[in-house]
């Protein structure tokens, strides 16, 4: 088994508090399309992506604040036609339902 799959396995299963609030909403399709969490793209592992949209959500806590390896690897993905939406992780534990706002606009 590659080492990427059972990082992200692991992932899944130790999912931050944002996280674990964003998934609440994402999963099983209640916006209207399949989001999958802990996906890898590349050789990255997103938090949440949406295939069929092209679209992915990374949830940040303070540790990236203007990170330059983030920055490469969104420019990589965005290359490879993902749109990348990047909320901190206290934006979705304090205000969800705007952050979930944002996200259904990139639905549509």
């Amino acid at each position: 088994m590659q080492k990427q799959t059972i990082l992200s396995r692991k992932l899944r299963n130790n999912l931050t508090d944002a996280e674990k609030h964003l998934w609440y909403i994402l999963r099983a399709e209640n916006l209207g399309y399949k989001f999958r969490r802990q996906a890898q793209i590349g050789n990255y592992i997103v938090d949440f992506v949406c295939y069929e949209k092209r679209l992915i959500i990374e949830l940040d806590g303070g540790q990236h604040f203007e990170s330059l390896e983030d920055q490469s690897r969104d420019t990589w993905l965005r290359s490879q036609g993902f749109t990348v939406l990047r909320f901190w992780n206290n934006e979705v534990m304090e205000n969800r339902d705007e952050v979930v706002q944002k996200i259904i606009e990139h639905l549509k």
